[in-house]
């Protein structure tokens, strides 16, 4: 499976001639300047929850590339309201079936308003099960016990983990996240874009080894097989 990095917490994952675009904002980050937003391609655009860091490009490459927007209820109503015209709510424990595979929206700790203010209801996580491989991206969130389930039900070819501390979970809790969701792949999140949450990554990668783990620490723009 083919992931392309995009900066913060977003990334797109190729599943055969589908484009999973995941909490797309590009445009606001400055570490992601090199990235053209207008050439990104996307069927799909899952959003995990509604801060700005997260949703900022939605509109723009829904409406563009026709993607269909699965978030949950509060974000996806909103979206509409924004003129994004395809777009599947969801709701925590709930799972729905497209044609690249089944997505289930699972809980994660963290808040959510949208851009405007508006209530953008609890925040998520989404456990993604296809024909190449399973993943989970967490979302914003601390470390929970429900990761557990989790690794109890699905067997994960990578899990994309927030790292950056303060607002999330740190790099410890990210290894234990790990372990929860019985995975030894993890693609890195939501770390380095504001100061709050840079880390030192030779450090963040050295511990992930020691716990007999791959950290992957992917530059905006860049692509690997997972």
């Amino acid at each position: 499976m083919k992931v392309t990095y995009y900066g913060h917490s977003c990334f797109a994952a190729q599943v055969g001639n589908r484009t999973l675009l995941f909490d797309p904002f590009i445009t606001g980050n400055e570490l992601a300047r090199n990235v053209d937003v207008k050439s990104i391609r996307a069927d799909y655009i899952l959003a995990t929850h509604g801060h700005s860091d997260h949703v900022g490009d939605v509109a723009e490459i829904a409406k563009r590339t026709g993607a269909t927007l699965i978030a949950g209820y509060e974000v996806a109503v909103w979206f509409g309201k924004q003129g994004v015209q395809k777009a599947h709510p969801m709701n925590h424990g709930g799972a729905a079936r497209f044609d690249f595979g089944r997505v289930k929206y699972v809980s994660a700790i963290h808040s959510s308003s949208l851009p405007d203010g508006s209530y953008g209801g609890n925040p998520g996580g989404f456990v993604v099960e296809t024909n190449e491989g399973n993943f989970y991206h967490s979302g914003d969130t601390a470390l929970t016990m429900d990761m557990k389930l989790i690794g109890e039900s699905t067997k994960l070819k990578f899990a994309a983990l927030c790292i950056g501390d303060n607002f999330t979970m740190g790099v410890e809790d990210a290894i234990k996240a790990a372990d929860f969701v019985q995975c030894t792949t993890v693609l890195g999140l939501h770390y380095d874009t504001f100061p709050p949450i840079k880390i030192d990554h030779a450090e963040a990668t050295q511990k992930f080894s020691a716990a007999g783990k791959s950290l992957l620490l992917m530059k905006p723009g860049e692509t690997n097989d997972l």
